[in-house]
Order: structure tokens, then sequence, then C-alpha cells
């Protein structure tokens, strides 16, 4: 078993499809649009077989409940050390926050946890 992909709603689609594409290395299918639904979404695939899927939905927002609880983060394992820190360091440049690291966490993962353009956290790890 497997998880097939894990999904977000975001504000601005475009610029969050690209975020992922971009700096890790995702690559996103065509949009899908339900004009009935006012519902719009991109399937960003990564090498490894895991998906993300980025939505948009017109009044989503007047739906959901606060306080929201759910998913935390997103992690991305970036293969090493030295790639960690080089990922955080072009994120950084790019103008996005670093909340934390890179750094050994109490359980030994070496991480840094960085903001999307929406503010969802990603962690970054070997």
């Amino acid at each position: 078993m497997k998880i097939e992909h894990v999904a977000i709603w975001v504000n601005d689609l475009e610029s969050m499809c690209a975020f992922y594409a971009q700096y890790f290395k995702g690559t996103a299918n065509r949009l899908y649009r339900n004009t009935e639904k006012q519902f719009e979404s991109y399937f960003i695939s990564f090498e490894i077989g895991a998906r993300l899927e980025v939505m948009r939905q017109k009044g989503i927002q007047d739906k959901m409940t606060t306080p929201k609880t759910g998913y935390a983060h997103i992690a991305f394992s970036v293969g090493s050390k030295e790639n960690v820190d080089q990922l955080t360091e072009t994120l950084k440049a790019a103008g996005y926050p670093v909340l934390n690291g890179p750094r050994i966490t109490g359980d030994s993962y070496y991480e840094s946890v960085i903001s999307d353009p929406e503010g969802n956290q990603v962690e970054i790890t070997i």
C-alpha cells in the first residue's frame, strides 16, 4: 500500500503550482477545471511517484470552520545534509521564510522548515 497523493486548498493556484514544481522538482499536469463546481486543481508529480494536488474552489473559505485541524506540514527528502542546506538557502534568498533550522531535531532528523507562498509548512529533510 502507498499514499497516492496529498491535497491542499490554496488561494493562488498558479503560484503554488510553480513553487512546488520549481523548488521540489515536481511536474504539474494540465489544469483540471470543473466549471459547474467552480473547482480547479493541478496534480504535481515527483520523481519517486508521490503526488501533491493543489486545489482552489470558489467559496471554499466560507465552508471551512475555525479553528482548523489537520495536516501540519509536508516533508521532502532531498538526500543529504548538503542538499538540505542548499535548498534552504535557495528558498531563503528567494524570500521564503525559514521557520526553523537547518538543525538536528530531538529525534535525530536533519531538517529545516520553510513556509510556502501561502504559509503552509514544508520540511526539508535528508
